[in-house]
């Protein structure tokens, strides 16, 4: 009976760990290779298929030899599993072509033997001559409840604070313990005893080597990643923040893409934020969703008429940053402490439904609409609920994308508008570390006045190079879109075909 608890409580690991390795590796290939759904969905089904293969495959292993291959596999597991993700970050901080080979090669792998823990597993309890009803029943229901516990734990616990590298390690170091624990329990058993204890305590030391180290090793692949120095990096629930600094340019990286660079960053936060500021009449409450790194809001606070900004921005991690790093402080000159403004976390579509304030102007700063939980924030619904927060005399503006790289996505995000009832002035203004970017305004009526002037300090935006961002050149010409609905989701689809023509 001892023996068989020892098992069953095996289960509950194993299924813990088999479950982790899935999820990390699809969490690391959508920071690193975006959209979300699509990563999530083919490694999941890729992993359940080579689940599969791994079970079919016990059939070949005889009775007798059950108890020392699950050994055998609990260790495998333990090193290829473990070192998944350390390996993925090294093979991406090269490129993205060995990143994808390997990544889908070590989802077959893993998923193959651990789809092997399971039968051997009960063809083990059965040799105990446990009653097979019974059996079944206590390893699929530990089998499942280790796949609820690691599913909470993982994106609440072990991702923010371990980060990808070592909670797989983490697992990493469970698998090769059941295995060594096991082998321990049912040493009468196993004829190999000694040689499967020396194995097992050499996989722990390794594990347990780079768990110390993987934090240094992520690092020094990051590093020949992103090319400059990293000086911060962190996960949080929602995505992977990096921030490098190479002299005075500091850079902001989300899930891998540029979000900033300090060099030219004005261009950017003038072009998408004064012109709204300018064109609403003595604007005093300000929204602005997303933007936590406190760049747009630094803009709003030009303006003395401003009373107060809401800062609506998911990612507590990206708003703490950017309010206790004394360096990207700096950059944002304190706004995310300023008495003015308050930082909310929170979903945006989420916060806009809970509450019924209107305001002067509305700030949409949010990442590009390269997955459908992005591309839900740049709906019809998702406009029309923003319109029901705009005063009779404001204005909106969007982060829209390139109208040269994503001229399509970029015209979706107009037509979008335009179909929640707004009327639009689409502009552009080209930022060196992006190329031509472009932003739409957006009000309950039809009137846009180009700005004769800015009453505020600025680095870029005058009258001149404000009334030339209202002017597109044919190759950024309007083109027929269709707006983008939740059923639908047109835009990321437009999103990714423009960026992948441009990758070619």
């Amino acid at each position: 009976m001892k023996l068989n608890r020892t098992l069953i409580i095996s289960v509950f690991i194993v299924a813990s760990c088999g479950l982790a390795y899935e999820l990390i590796m699809a969490a690391l290939a959508s920071y690193l290779l975006g959209d979300s759904i699509l990563q999530f969905s083919s490694i999941i089904g890729l992993y359940l298929f080579a689940m599969g293969i791994g079970a079919h495959l016990t059939r070949y292993i005889k009775d007798e030899d059950a108890l020392t291959r699950f050994i055998e596999i609990e260790l495998l597991v333990g090193v290829i599993g473990g070192l998944s993700a350390l390996l993925l970050f090294v093979a991406f901080g090269l490129s993205a072509a060995p990143f994808r080979t390997l990544l889908y090669a070590l989802v077959l792998i893993v998923g193959t033997v651990v789809g092997m823990e399971i039968p051997l597993v009960m063809r083990v309890l059965n040799q105990q001559q446990a009653d097979f009803k019974e059996l079944v029943s206590r390893v699929l229901t530990f089998d499942y409840l280790g796949a609820l516990a690691v599913s909470l734990l993982f994106p609440l616990v072990l991702a923010p604070r371990l980060g990808m590298a070592r909670s797989a390690l983490l697992f990493g170091l469970l698998n090769a313990a059941v295995a060594v624990l096991t082998a321990k329990i049912f040493r009468r058993q196993l004829p190999r005893y000694a040689a499967i204890q020396i194995r097992g305590t050499a996989v722990l030391a390794v594990l347990a080597v780079a768990f110390i180290y993987a934090n240094h090793i992520t690092f020094r692949a990051e590093q020949s990643y992103f090319g400059d120095p990293v000086v911060y990096e962190s996960h949080s629930p929602y995505q992977r923040l990096v921030v490098t600094q190479w002299k005075d340019d500091v850079r902001l990286y989300l899930n891998g893409n540029l979000q900033f660079s300090s060099r030219d960053e004005a261009r950017y936060h003038e072009a998408l934020v004064l012109p709204a500021m300018q064109m609403a009449e003595r604007p005093q409450r300000v929204l602005i969703l997303g933007g936590g790194d406190g760049l747009a809001a630094r803009e709003v606070l030009k303006y003395p008429s401003v009373e107060h900004i809401t800062l609506v921005d998911l990612d507590p991690d990206m708003t703490r940053t950017f309010t206790t790093s004394a360096t990207l402080s700096r950059l944002n000159e304190g706004s995310l402490s300023h008495p003015k403004v308050q930082v909310v976390n929170d979903d945006a579509a989420k916060w806009l439904e809970g509450n019924r304030h209107q305001f002067d102007v509305i700030i949409i700063d949010l990442p590009d609409p390269a997955n459908f939980s992005l591309g839900k924030l740049y709906s019809v619904p998702m406009y029309r609920l923003v319109a029901r927060h705009l005063a009779p005399q404001g204005r909106v503006v969007v982060q829209s994308t390139s109208p040269y790289f994503a001229p399509n996505a970029y015209w979706s995000v107009v037509a979008t508008l335009e179909a929640a009832g707004l009327h639009t002035a689409p502009y552009h203004v080209y930022v060196p570390s992006f190329g031509e970017w472009g932003f739409v305004l957006a009000a309950r009526e039809n009137h846009f006045p180009l700005p004769q002037r800015f009453d505020v300090p600025t680095r870029f935006l005058n009258a001149q190079t404000a009334a030339e961002m209202f002017r597109f050149p044919p190759d950024m010409a309007r083109r027929q879109v269709e707006p983008n609905y939740l059923n639908t989701q047109i835009l990321v689809s437009y999103f990714e075909q423009d960026w992948s023509e441009v990758m070619r």
